[in-house]
């Protein structure tokens, strides 16, 4: 059956439980597991034929709120924080897996057009930088100490304000994608240029090399979450601009608590960033193998987040799916 004939079939059903639900601590024992039944055939039926559609995110929604009232009183074999970072978040990245190669994408461009802007025009690294900090820079170059500007404030105080700085950035590029992702996309692209232009600087002056080895080592979880906190926004923006099936209130409601999901885990990467940012990245005498050591763990981090985590989920999810069928 195809998914627009099952939704069509099915619709004002939904409808009727999600009214329903609104009232769950009215509704008696009888009624929540004609409810619960239903779901779970719909939601097994959907997950079978369609996987990786919203309509299977928006069926295990509705059977989940039935079976925590059913199930409330039995002991819990795990909290919710360990709920949420085993089932929750690996289930949202791999619905939005697309627009998290969006955001990269978006964020990619931008900085191809500020390192080629700033090759081809020397006043172009001004322009986005600001005079203040080339100035800045290129003094601490003559000085001989190119990374000086992370030496300027106390390990704490630093780790702090740039911790904080990082969340908020998140945060913006999150509620932009209010603007039907025109202005998450304008947050990303922006930053993108800012970080090609700053790379520039750094390969005018033959220091290329060192600006990677120093600054990834903050970099490599600090832009990775922006990129993901971007991808969260166009979550938001697509479920405005293209509601499919779904009335487009509930498709926005829908589509901000996906992005918020993502945004919300992404505070252990912003307060590590910081971490390393206030504590290591001004330790610019550590040997290279140390700095590399960081950077690949940085790395695979960021890949186990992106795509093992949900595609482990994902299988285990098959695997129970085949268990419950058998």
């Amino acid at each position: 059956m195809r998914q627009g004939l099952f939704v069509k079939v099915n619709e004002d059903k939904w409808l009727k439980f999600e009214k329903k639900l609104e009232q769950i601590e009215h509704l008696s024992a009888d009624e929540l597991s004609e409810i619960y039944v239903h779901l779970t055939e719909d939601l097994a039926f959907a997950r079978a034929k369609y996987a990786d559609s919203d309509l299977v995110v928006y069926l295990n929604g509705l059977t989940l709120k039935v079976h925590n009232v059913i199930y409330r009183n039995k002991p819990e074999k795990t909290n919710r924080l360990v709920t949420f970072w085993t089932m929750d978040l690996p289930e949202v990245l791999h619905s939005s897996r697309k627009y998290l190669v969006y955001a990269l994408l978006i964020f990619s461009v931008g900085i191809a057009i500020g390192a080629l802007s700033a090759a081809n025009d020397q006043t172009f690294v001004r322009l986005i930088l600001g005079d203040q900090y080339v100035n800045m820079t290129l003094k601490n170059i003559e000085n001989g100490d190119p990374m000086a500007v992370y030496k300027q404030a106390s390990e704490g105080v630093m780790f702090l304000g740039i911790t904080v700085n990082n969340i908020k950035v998140s945060l913006l590029a999150f509620a932009m994608g209010i603007f039907f992702s025109l202005g998450t996309g304008y947050i990303l692209f922006t930053n993108g240029v800012m970080v090609g232009a700053f790379h520039y600087l750094f390969v005018q002056n033959g220091l290329f090399d060192e600006t990677i080895m120093t600054i990834w080592v903050h970099g490599t979880l600090e832009l990775s979450a922006i990129v993901f906190a971007g991808g969260a926004g166009l979550v938001m923006g697509h479920s405005l601009l293209f509601p499919g099936t779904y009335p487009r209130g509930y498709s926005f409601r829908k589509g901000a608590k996906e992005g918020l999901k993502i945004v919300l885990s992404l505070v252990p990467f912003f307060i590590v960033a910081g971490f390393l940012e206030g504590f290591a990245t001004r330790h610019t005498e550590w040997p290279f193998f140390l700095k590399l050591l960081i950077i690949a763990i940085s790395a695979l981090v960021v890949v186990f987040y992106t795509f093992v985590l949900p595609n482990l989920h994902k299988y285990v999810r098959k695997e129970h799916s085949a268990v419950q069928a058998a």
